[in-house]
């Protein structure tokens, strides 16, 4: 049996994050997570794992895979965090993979996580679970927010009536972890009188499903277990259907396909017994509100998801978010770029007294310094970002965002969950294209990170400050303020073009349950911010710190520095003919290839060339040509940093090079039409 004692401090959990424990001399037990979004199994699992997880994708899928380890009762168990899935059909990749896990890997113990506050939701899941071959322990987690909703369950009761060990939790209170350690264990060594009492078929329909696992008995592919491939058939599942006639005879088929299609009402059948399991299972077991009561999710939700006042709130929530990214991020990104730059320049001086070829100090101070300090400089933006996400998504409120938005989002053929990290691109493009990773969708996921470049970032936007004032003085700020409006028109009308006629493919319907309020965890968040922080600094930081020393070579060599004599130079005058159609010199061309690496780098570049920007710049452009450079600017491809990470995360040189080839004709056509129409208008 399960050993029940108080663990209401946490202190006294013994889980240890720094033992090692010998694989040879005492086996680890596996223990895969399964449960549906939003139900805490990612707190669960971090606060088991702690830094010991380790993260990738599933072999042959786009999937994130999460693996860890900790250390109970003299016990090592190997944790496995299953995707969120609502149900074990094949409708997705995530049911995919969790199924064939739990199916192909054995795991010891399943745990079966659910919102101990929307319980008939949540079992469904159980239902599938215990038809599988490994046993299951369930944790009835956020015990807290069911009684803040009113909802009352007796695990002991329910542990009964399901025949399988029942965990009251409070995860983000640590409160009923030891518990469910003791069960975990109790189960793999057999401890435990494990009898689960399971769903089946209701009465219509169970003499067919006999004859069908009579059938398929001697012919289902190892190591599906036969009353549950029967059951899958007659739920018309695709993917088993494929798995039984990859290996069934001809005949077999053929007579199990007539059986289908004189029962195909079976499904019905299915999911109602189901439900009526899950009717039998909690009756005794949950008390629920009276009548006419009101929890604290319905109360918030009246004002949040509320077409009008839904989205003035969520203008508020980003407002902090904004103000938090501007107020502490950027300043310390500022911060962090005065420190690298002052090391920088103390250690080339340093090197330049000793006799060391001048190119060397330049490589280091300019090329790996300046390199490796931009992918540094992000680092406050993106833990403010992630840090923001994380604290919206665990408290529920993400997805009342996504539900508020959806309907301007479907303009693009995007659904809600795309305006958030669209809107952050405002901060950078980076987190905005990191924050993709939210929505399900593989085909929204990738039409959000080909739009997210159109978002002005903070640098784009000081860039346009500093030079909207220095070309256009006094209209300085109706230039700036029509030149973000355009890049989110020419975001919303590419973002219709691309639905239309390029990702055109069929779209999903956006199904999202909102889940209950509750308090986020920390600990959680904490570690979603560091894990997301550490993967951009590995992937990304390596392409950026590459780009840089590229493009130091390009603009030292070989004139020893002079950028004017450089090949970055030559190039540029080499194109100097696109950029007459601009009314653009060869300069302002290579200032714009050296903001492929940061986007401040036009200001600096232009600085070098020609010193002081304020008297200089009117006297070099026309009023065309001017607003036909920062339309240029604004358009362009984005950073490096940003390039990186939409390969990042589209898992696609292709798609990423095709995104930056659009922005790129999108940018020169715009520029080459505002000039040449501006110059018409103006006469010449």
């Amino acid at each position: 049996m399960t050993h029940t004692h108080s663990d209401s401090d946490p202190s006294s959990v013994p889980i240890s994050h720094s033992r090692v424990v010998d694989a040879e001399d005492q086996r680890a037990i596996v223990v895969a997570l399964a449960g549906q979004p939003n139900v805490g199994k990612s707190t669960i699992f971090n606060l088991l794992t702690g830094l010991s997880q380790h993260v990738g994708n599933w072999p042959g899928k786009t999937v994130e895979q999460k693996t860890g380890s900790c250390v109970h009762a003299g016990h090592r168990l190997r944790m496995v965090d299953l995707p969120g899935t609502y149900s074990l059909t094949a409708n997705s990749v995530e049911e995919r993979v969790a199924r064939d896990f739990i199916i192909r890997d054995s795991p010891d113990v399943v745990v079966a996580i659910v919102d101990a506050a929307i319980p008939e939701r949540s079992l469904y899941l159980l239902a599938e679970l215990l038809l599988l071959p490994a046993p299951v322990v369930l944790v009835l987690n956020m015990m807290d927010v069911a009684e803040q909703e009113g909802i009352q369950i007796e695990p002991q009761v329910l542990q009964a009536a399901l025949g399988i060990p029942v965990i009251p939790m409070v995860a983000t209170k640590r409160d009923g972890l030891e518990r469910m350690l003791d069960a975990i264990v109790a189960v793999a060594d057999r401890s435990f009188p494990y009898a689960p009492r399971r769903p089946t078929i209701l009465p219509d329909h169970q003499e067919v499903l006999s004859r069908l696992i009579a059938l398929l008995a001697s012919h289902v592919p190892d190591p599906y277990p036969p009353e549950w491939v029967a059951l899958k058939l007659l739920e018309g599942d695709e993917g088993v259907w494929e798995l039984f006639r990859e290996v069934a005879p001809e005949a077999i088929i053929d007579e199990a396909y007539a059986m289908l299609r004189q029962h195909e009402d079976a499904v019905l059948d299915v999911a109602g017994a189901r439900y009526a399991w899950i009717g039998r299972m909690i009756r005794a077991a949950v008390v629920r509100p009276r009548v006419g009561q009101v929890g604290l999710t319905s109360r918030l939700d009246t004002v949040l998801t509320h077409p009008l006042w839904g989205v003035l709130a969520l203008i508020g929530i980003l407002g902090v978010v904004f103000a938090l990214t501007y107020a502490i991020g950027i300043p310390l990104q500022e911060w962090l770029d005065g420190l690298f730059g002052g090391f920088a320049e103390s250690l080339q001086d340093a090197l330049l007294r000793v006799g060391t070829p001048a190119w060397i100090p330049s490589l280091i101070s300019d090329g790996l310094i300046g390199g490796v300090g931009m992918v540094v400089t992000f680092a406050p933006i993106l833990v403010i970002f992630f840090a923001t996400l994380g604290v919206l998504e665990d408290t529920g409120y993400l997805a009342r965002a996504a539900y508020v938005m959806d309907r301007f989002m479907h303009l693009m053929g995007l659904h809600g969950k795309s305006f958030l990290p669209l809107l952050l691109g405002f901060g950078c493009n980076v987190p905005a294209v990191l924050g993709s990773r939210i929505i399900e969708s593989r085909r929204s996921r990738l039409l959000t990170i080909l739009l997210a470049p159109l978002v002005p970032c903070a640098a784009q936007l000081a860039v346009l400050t500093v030079l909207g004032a220095a070309l256009f003085r006094d209209a300085a700020g109706v230039v700036v303020w029509s030149l973000v409006s355009l890049n989110l028109v020419v975001l919303a009308g590419l973002g219709w073009l691309l639905n239309q006629f390029v990702l055109k493919g069929e779209q999903t319907a956006f199904i999202m349950e909102l889940p209950l309020y509750h308090l986020p965890n920390l600990r959680t968040i904490a570690l979603y911010v560091y894990r997301n922080l550490i993967a951009f600094l590995q992937k990304a930081g390596s392409v950026i710190l590459i780009a840089s020393l590229v493009v130091w070579v390009l603009s030292y060599f070989p004139s020893a520095g002079d950028v004017s004599q450089s090949f970055i130079a030559v190039f540029g005058r080499a194109l100097e003919p696109l950029g007459s159609t601009m009314g653009l010199p060869w300069p302002f061309i290579v200032a714009l290839i050296t903001s492929f690496v940061a986007k401040e780098n036009t200001i600096a570049t232009l600085g070098v060339l020609y010193g002081d920007l304020g008297p200089a710049l009117p006297a070099l452009l026309s009023a065309p040509a001017a607003l036909a450079f920062l339309v240029v600017q604004m358009l362009f491809v984005p950073c490096v940093a940003t390039v990186a990470v939409m390969k990042q995360e589209s898992h696609s040189w292709k798609w990423t090079l095709i995104g930056t080839g659009i922005l790129l004709v999108v940018s020169l056509t715009t520029g080459v039409l505002v000039y040449q129409i501006g110059t018409g208008l103006l006469g010449g």
